[in-house]
């Protein structure tokens, strides 16, 4: 039993948030992060059976910055 998932967590083009499972075929987006770790939560339980459930859902937010010199 694995008892944690990763998600990547990047801002979306369109606005709001897309995240991705890291090593799961899981994917799911909302405009909000809050939004987004409930529809997170919707998306693991939904994967999983109950045995196999992760028990920490662990979120990396990525924020892509550009700089110009």
């Amino acid at each position: 039993m694995n008892r944690e998932i990763i998600f990547l967590v990047e801002e979306s083009a369109e606005g709001g948030y897309e995240a991705q499972a890291l090593g799961y075929s899981i994917y799911t987006e909302a405009d909000d992060l809050e939004q987004l770790k409930k529809a997170i939560s919707d998306a693991v339980k939904c994967h999983f059976d109950k045995p196999e459930m992760p028990r920490i859902i662990r979120l990396h937010l990525v924020k892509e910055e550009v700089i110009t010199l």
